[in-house]
């Protein structure tokens, strides 16, 4: 399958399962009396989604961003600065990621690019199809996933092919971007499409492991789908993961052995603090769970069916974004409403990202924005 049909057929699934079905209302903002401060610490724009799901990320005292017509750009973080900007004249599809001293990007072309951190084009390399979500480096190696479900590394030198490793293909996906993640044992762990999560060997694209952590259930193939949606988060030597329309588990990273799981459904990734982890149903609700026990610890229901993001923690709080571009702030204590703010009225899409306490949020219209906060004096 290509990957523009590939694309139409999980953004619908997407939006028939999610979010913002057919006569549901999305819940009005909620009333709160805020005890956090959020400004603007400063904005720019990276420019037009175009449709794909992009993530800033933060590299150093960089915030990167990428546009759906091809532009990625680099900022000073402290006062946003530009820093370099580069136009290669595709569309870039999969988000900014990084690697040892690079900024890298994916393309609807099946293309890899990696810049060098002064905005010099390092290379260029060819995949299989489409990159949904941001390649990843670490040390002499760079792992990124496309959209046929295929895994390639490239050496982080030159984007030579070391290896490809191809996953058991699905009827249909989800609309995501979930990236690889690199192990503190230097291999690479991926969630996949049919609720599997797979860890290979760097070193030549071995399996390593595969296990099951969701299973398909229903009498179609929507009701069947049980992707695993988001970028694993790895901590502690647990790797957890959840499914959309199946469940959410913390395993061992050396052999896969299940920690604890529960019945769950996202649309997004995982974060945790040294206690919890935290996510959002794919209904709206932001959820706490116990990352030992895998125990219920809160659940924020206040914002139900507004397509809100994967959280990020900053600081004491976990902030989110939503369908209308408020940025949400939350207690991580019991998931108390402690501050908002708007944006640009576009809807923010991916997870904020955490940069020297702060927030960063992308929105569809290209809004680039980093949120600083303050408890009142």
């Amino acid at each position: 399958m290509s990957g523009r049909p590939a694309l139409a057929i999980s953004l619908l699934v997407l939006l028939l399962a999610g979010c913002a079905a057919k006569g549901v209302e999305p819940s009005p903002l909620p009333e709160f009396t805020p005890t956090v401060g959020a400004r603007v610490a400063w904005k720019a724009s990276a420019g037009i989604s175009g449709g794909f799901m992009f993530t800033p990320v933060v590299f150093g005292n960089m915030v990167c961003a990428a546009s759906g017509k091809g532009r990625l750009t680099c900022y000073e973080g402290d006062r946003g600065k530009r820093l370099w900007s580069s136009q290669p004249g595709v569309t870039v599809s999969g988000g900014v990621g990084t690697g040892e001293n690079m900024v890298l990007v994916g393309t609807n072309k099946a293309e890899v690019l990696a810049y060098g951190t002064n905005g010099v084009l390092l290379w260029r390399a060819r995949v299989s199809s489409e990159v949904l979500s941001a390649p990843v480096g670490s040390g002499s190696i760079v792992v990124v996933r496309t959209g046929d479900s295929k895994v390639f590394a490239l050496d982080a030198r030159d984007g030579r092919r070391l290896w490809e490793y191809e996953a058991p293909a699905q009827p249909l996906v989800l609309r995501a971007n979930p990236s690889m993640v690199i192990t503190d044992d230097g291999n690479v762990i991926g969630g996949f499409p049919g609720g599997r999560l797979t860890k290979l060997n760097t070193r030549d694209g071995s399996l390593l492991w595969d296990i099951q952590i969701a299973t398909p259930r229903g009498d179609n193939e929507l009701e069947r789908m049980v992707d695993v949606a988001g970028t694993p988060l790895l901590q502690d030597g647990y790797v957890c993961a959840v499914a959309f329309q199946g469940r959410i588990g913390c395993f061992d990273t050396q052999k896969g052995e299940q920690i604890w799981a529960r019945s769950a459904s996202s649309a997004g990734g995982i974060v945790a603090d040294p206690r919890n982890v935290y996510f959002t149903e794919a209904d709206g609700a932001v959820v706490a769970y116990d990352k030992g026990s895998g125990a219920s610890v809160w659940r924020q229901d206040k914002l139900l069916h507004r397509r809100v993001t994967a959280p990020v923690v900053v600081g004491d709080w976990l902030v989110v974004g939503d369908y209308q571009g408020y940025v949400h702030v939350l207690s991580r204590e019991d998931g108390a409403f402690v501050a908002r703010m708007a944006t640009d009225g576009s809807a923010i899409v991916t997870a904020p990202v955490s940069q020297q306490g702060r927030a960063v949020v992308q929105t569809e219209t290209g809004g680039l924005y980093v949120v600083a906060f303050k408890r009142p004096s």
